[in-house]
């Protein structure tokens, strides 16, 4: 099993509301990449210094899928919300 694991800062202007969206865009992919096994997204409630904004953590057979998910049309149009809005992002994946 694979661990598929990302945290994001987003920009300073960005309002809360698009962090909420961006947690929902990222659930909604759950039953519609079919590789995605689980995903789960929290929302940071610290606020501290060395705080991200958004984690993502998801789970994959291999990581041949974890790479068909990260070419699926519907993972890509979340990127394509994502991107703007954030200025880091940092990810691990690892085999269990």
């Amino acid at each position: 099993m694979i661990k598929h694991i990302v945290m994001w800062k987003v920009k300073a202007d960005v309002p809360a509301e698009d962090k909420v969206e961006m947690k929902r865009q990222l659930e909604a992919l759950k039953g519609v990449v079919p590789t995605l096994i689980d995903i789960e997204v929290g929302i940071d409630v610290l606020g501290s210094d060395q705080s991200k904004d958004v984690v993502l953590y998801s789970e994959f057979a291999s990581m041949d899928d974890l790479q068909a998910y990260n070419t699926h049309p519907e993972h890509l149009n979340v990127v394509d919300f994502v991107k703007p809005r954030v200025c880091e992002r940092h990810a691990v994946d690892y085999e269990c």
